[in-house]
């Protein structure tokens, strides 16, 4: 079983940018897919980004294109989300989370993931 822990989170200003990591341990983390999801108040969980176990294959919800990247380091058990350009709508509690395999990552939405960090919760003001 892996363990995820996010970090990075913080208050920006609109229009500025943060980095998240989410650090796995506990599992090789070559074995998974990892997506990271954020849940504004009052609203559901929802997808951010996705990035397979190679890093060959990535995804981004539409809010997310063009301003977020993900990415991962195998070798240090990290995925990261560079966010730029952040605005308040961006405010919410992000989280990483983990699929054991091989998905089609454009179909990784919250339920199907299998292991959750606790989340960083980052604050856009404008």
């Amino acid at each position: 079983q892996v363990q995820l822990v996010e970090s990075g989170g913080g208050l920006v200003q609109a229009g500025g940018s943060l980095r998240l990591s989410c650090a796995a341990s506990g599992g090789t983390f070559s074995n998974y897919a990892m997506g990271w999801f954020r849940q504004a108040p009052g609203k559901e969980r929802e997808t951010v980004a996705a990035i397979s176990r190679g890093s060959a294959n990535k995804y981004y919800a539409d809010s997310a294109k063009g301003r977020f990247t993900i990415s991962r380091d195998n070798a240090k058990n990290t995925v990261y989300l560079l966010m730029n350009s952040l605005k308040p709508e961006d405010t919410a509690v992000y989280y990483c989370a983990a699929y054991a395999g091989s998905p089609d990552i454009r179909t990784l939405t919250t339920r199907a993931m299998h292991y959750w960090g606790k989340g960083t919760l980052v604050t856009v003001s404008s």
